[in-house]
């Protein structure tokens, strides 16, 4: 564990969004994990903070959920994409790619000329 940090702030709605429009609807753990695997297990997902995560983007109407059950037969709320958050999901993506362009500039190593 000693070379993981822990997810940006701001940062964890996005990655909610993206993994929901990429792997469909998924239960909580399933969401964590998911994110961890493509971070390359660079990151680490506190659990405390990403249930209130997803309260939040369900209040927001970003994503819906439903009771099911998980594939070790467990009971399990089930996470998925509404038609906002697939929006929002393409609006924070410009915006981060927007911040991190700006953010790049400042982190060349070229004299401006």
């Amino acid at each position: 564990m000693g070379n993981k940090t822990d997810v940006w702030q701001g940062t964890l709605a996005l990655m909610v969004l993206k993994t929901l429009e990429l792997m469909g609807a998924q239960h909580g753990y399933g969401i964590a994990r998911r994110i961890e695997q493509t971070s390359g297990d660079s990151l680490v997902l506190n659990y405390g903070t990403l249930y209130p995560a997803l309260l939040k983007l369900e209040q927001e109407g970003y994503i819906a959920s439903e009771w099911g059950v998980s594939e070790n037969n467990r009971k399990a709320k089930f996470y998925s994409l509404t038609r906002a958050g697939r929006k929002q999901v393409a609006a924070a993506a410009r915006e981060w790619e927007r911040t991190t362009a700006i953010l790049a500039r400042f982190l060349s190593t070229e004299k401006p000329s």
